[in-house]
């Protein structure tokens, strides 16, 4: 994809944001825009990732969408900058899972305070 392409698309996904803060929510227009956004995004993740790719983040899409949506934005983001020399290699794109899995990991913490809940609990321990 050529820059002038990507940064036109880029000016036009703005223009569509700045335009859709006045709406409302339910409003045909709102929901036109977001048509038009998706279109753009996977028209601009078609240019960037191959077939396999693009299966495979929209089967991530399918279990994980907060996930795919990450690497979605990171790969248009990319590709805005210019940051790219061409589509995104499997490797590339397995890279980028993973990083983006190490900074979306929650540390889970499993904490228990130990209370008195029966009355037997109450009474002295001499037996």
């Amino acid at each position: 994809m050529a820059d002038e392409e990507l940064e036109a698309l880029c000016k036009q996904r703005l223009a569509e944001l700045q335009a859709k803060h006045g709406d409302h929510s339910g409003d045909p227009t709102q929901e036109e825009a977001k048509q038009r956004e998706a279109e753009m995004r996977n028209g601009i993740l078609a240019q960037i990732l191959d077939q396999a790719d693009h299966a495979r983040l929209s089967n991530l899409a399918l279990v994980k969408p907060e996930k795919a949506k990450a690497v979605e934005n990171y790969l248009i983001q990319v590709a805005r900058f210019g940051q790219l020399g061409g589509k995104v290699s499997e490797r590339g794109l397995i890279e980028i899972l993973e990083k983006v899995s190490q900074q979306r990991e929650k540390k889970t913490t499993v904490k228990f305070s130990r209370g008195k809940v029966l009355d037997s609990d109450e009474e002295d321990d001499d037996d």
